[in-house]
């Protein structure tokens, strides 16, 4: 049970952090990039189900899909969070 949330926050910081770089200054430090990387993780699952995508797999795929999903996610939450900003 501890290993699934250190993987849940290992998966939220590198989201987190990706999103931050693609997004060009869009970060909020360390702690800031984990939990948007989180709640991408859960934004970019949800908006992939609403396309048909199933990102959820086992093992080490499931770990880079998760990524996938929640860079998605982060990205999406940054660019709304950079609309406010204005």
């Amino acid at each position: 049970m501890i290993w699934g949330w250190i993987i849940s926050l290992a998966i939220g910081a590198v989201a987190g952090w990706l999103a931050g770089n693609l997004m060009r200054g869009g970060g909020f430090g360390l702690l800031g990039n984990i939990i948007i990387g989180i709640i991408g993780g859960i934004v970019g699952n949800w908006l992939l189900s609403l396309l048909g995508i199933g990102m959820i797999g086992v093992g080490f795929g499931g770990i880079i899909a998760s990524i996938i999903a929640a860079v998605i996610g982060a990205v999406v939450i940054l660019f709304i969070a950079g609309l406010f900003k204005r």
